[in-house]
């Protein structure tokens, strides 16, 4: 019996079963980034080594992620996933074991984010071209709005678990649920039929695969457009895992399960966001559905730099996520439809460089600020610089082509 047309990605039974098994896995995921943050800030104090850890979480990202999009457009995709998913169940449960044991230091929590950025690194451009393959591209818009709204779903239920377990238990409990959450993806990945075999032809090395995306993206307008946004919102506003924390217990002087409660804020507007996109046509997003949630992010992160209210803080939080999912997801869709199969994923791989990639100089800037300047003045820099770049992004645009051939409201080409 088909699926509703909001709900239509899920006629495609891999996709079901993939999609069940991350929900659970993401929750545990969301848990442990809420215990990781508490964890580091109990251990140091330190704003500025939190932002570090973030470096060190996405830097892999930065360093590799190209070469991991060329060996996802070469290996059988489903086997990746299931690898790394593996790595990561393994690291969540050493990290418990630590604190469990009383052992933790700070550079345990460190190398330990390190392990996970380097899995990650390969994880993310090989997942989001897994997605074509289950659904193939009618359906693919819809399936990357259900896998947003099922991301930042858990993104609610996560961190307001982990806030209950750190106020009740321990960080490490967080840790460990974290650890059994991978075996829902894990067999899920087993029961998958498609394997997203290799696209990319025979006879070419990595490095040849490599600068073939980079050359494509290059020569497309639209692509240095779509990703030039990706990277002014990324490095300079999405760094709330630093930021959220200290926000709670720094400005609003919250514990725990305050700290978990705006992360869940963050995602119940991300989720809004997720649905709405659900009822999406099957095209190419409009131009004006990244330009508009990228302003709106952006301005509303320079609210929060003058925000000493709970409840006014969650409010823009929600709204900051209902943006966000809005901006991201558009841009991946719209990147994934105007390229080839064969490239995607190396047109993946630069998603991920410029959405996670530049996290670690994102969570190191607003780190130092907040260490020197206090934590309203990230804020500020984040939310501020973002919006410059984006406005200025769009003047280069318009400047370069005429005013009759910048349509907004139309589809990118």
């Amino acid at each position: 019996m088909p699926f509703p047309a909001g709900l239509r990605a899920f006629d495609h039974r891999d996709f079901r079963l993939f999609w069940t098994g991350q929900l659970v896995s993401l929750v545990g995921t969301w848990m442990q980034t809420v215990g990781q943050a508490w964890l580091v800030l109990e251990l140091t104090n330190s704003p500025f080594k939190l932002g570090l850890i973030g470096t060190l979480q996405f830097g892999p990202m930065l360093l590799f992620s190209l070469v991991a999009g060329a060996f996802a457009d070469r290996l059988p995709k489903r086997r990746v996933i299931l690898g790394t998913q593996t790595v990561l169940m393994l690291q969540a449960f050493a990290l418990a074991g630590l604190v469990w044991t009383a052992h933790v230091r700070y550079w345990h929590v460190a190398l330990l984010a390190t392990l996970y950025g380097l899995a990650n690194t390969l994880d993310m451009p090989t997942r989001q071209s897994f997605f074509v393959d289950m659904v193939g591209r009618d359906d693919l818009m819809n399936a990357i709005a259900l896998n947003s709204a099922m991301f930042n779903g858990a993104r609610i239920v996560g961190p307001a678990v982990a806030g209950l377990l750190l106020a009740r238990y321990d960080v490490a409990s967080a840790f460990f649920l974290n650890g059994v959450s991978f075996l829902a993806v894990i067999m899920a990945l087993l029961a998958i039929r498609t394997e997203g075999l290799a696209r990319a032809p025979a006879g070419t090395t990595v490095f040849e695969q490599i600068l073939e995306g980079l050359r494509f993206a290059a020569s497309n307008p639209l692509i240095a457009l779509v990703l030039g946004l990706l990277l002014s919102v990324s490095l300079f506003v999405v760094n709330y895992n630093v930021l959220v924390p200290l926000l709670a217990r720094e400005v609003l002087h919250e514990g725990a399960h305050g700290f978990g409660f705006l992360m869940a804020a963050l995602g119940a507007g991300a989720v809004a966001g997720a649905l709405i996109l659900t009822l999406a046509g099957q095209g190419v997003p409009a131009l004006r559905v990244l330009v508009i949630p990228a302003v709106v992010v952006s301005v509303a992160t320079l609210a929060l730099a003058g925000v000493r209210s709970f409840s006014l803080a969650a409010l823009l939080l929600a709204v900051v996520g209902f943006s966000q999912i809005l901006f991201m997801a558009s841009c991946n869709t719209a990147l994934q439809l105007m390229v080839p199969d064969r490239l995607r994923g190396r047109m993946m791989s630069l998603y991920a460089f410029v959405f996670a990639g530049v996290t670690p100089i994102g969570s190191f800037l607003v780190g130092s600020v907040a260490q020197t300047l206090g934590v309203p003045a990230a804020f500020a820099v984040g939310g501020g610089s973002g919006l410059l770049a984006v406005l200025m992004l769009l003047g280069w645009w318009k400047r370069r082509y005429p005013v009759s051939s910048w349509n907004p409201g139309g589809a990118l080409p």
